[in-house]
């Protein structure tokens, strides 16, 4: 599986504060950002596959909500998410 269990603890670590802080919006951004690289390249590859076309969309959509929740209650938080992530606004 390309998410192990190492990976996601990596990710929490470094997005989300610690690997147990699961639930901060930062953490599950980092995840989400991290999924959906991984279907954008397969999509590329399988461009039939309709499904996993489906799933990247809901993704992207699931992302994009917990960005704006985040932009709603820090700004600050926000902007430094979109900066380590890469991500437009």
């Amino acid at each position: 599986m390309y998410l192990t269990t190492e990976r996601k603890k990596e990710i929490f670590k470094t997005y989300g504060g610690s690997e147990s802080n699961t639930g901060s919006a930062e953490g599950q951004i980092a995840l989400f950002t991290e999924r959906i690289l991984h279907l954008s390249e397969h999509v590329r590859q399988h461009k039939k596959d309709r499904f996993t076309q489906r799933a990247l969309v809901t993704l992207v959509g699931k992302r994009r909500k917990m960005l704006d929740y985040l932009k709603e209650r820090d700004i600050e938080r926000y902007r430094a998410i979109l900066q380590q992530l890469n991500l437009r606004k």
